[in-house]
């Protein structure tokens, strides 16, 4: 028995993002940046920017005799774009088809009958939250936080 469905799920989710078609020109990071951002696209898995927490849980039991345990848990994830120009409308369409990617494969299809649960990991996990952030300098930023939220029994 796990204390916690968060590191199997956490795991799971980058192991799909990785794989998603969607996702093919974009660098998937587990946490937070590193100081070389060279590439143009990122989703960061267990980051946002100015975050406390990069999983907040929320445990209780699951039913009489406190056998098992629900869990809640809410994963940040943060997604950005960025380029030399100044066509801020560029890079904002680009961030939230980024983050339309991510919640693609999250979807349940015929070829991938388990992205809800995380490959069996959680019993549902979605789309729940999102902040979008633009910057100007030397170019466009366009970042959007957003979080998967996840549910488990443990």
């Amino acid at each position: 028995m796990s204390t916690s469905a968060v590191p199997a799920a956490v795991d799971a989710l980058l192991e799909i993002l990785r794989a998603a078609p969607g996702l093919a020109d974009a660098r998937v990071v587990d946490g937070p940046p590193s100081t070389n951002l060279t590439d143009r696209k990122y989703v960061f898995v267990g980051w946002q920017p100015g975050a406390e927490a990069a999983v907040a849980i929320e445990q209780d039991f699951a039913s009489a005799g406190a056998r098992r345990r629900d869990e809640s848990f809410e994963i940040s994830c943060y997604a950005e774009t960025r380029s030399g120009d100044k066509d801020m409308a560029v890079q904002r369409a680009a961030v939230f088809e980024l983050v339309a990617a991510v919640e693609d494969a999250l979807r349940a299809t015929d070829a991938a009958p388990a992205a809800p649960t995380l490959g069996g990991t959680v019993l549902w996990a979605h789309l729940t939250t999102g902040s979008l952030t633009q910057v100007q300098s030397e170019g466009t930023v366009a970042g959007l936080a957003f979080t998967v939220t996840c549910r488990a029994r443990i």
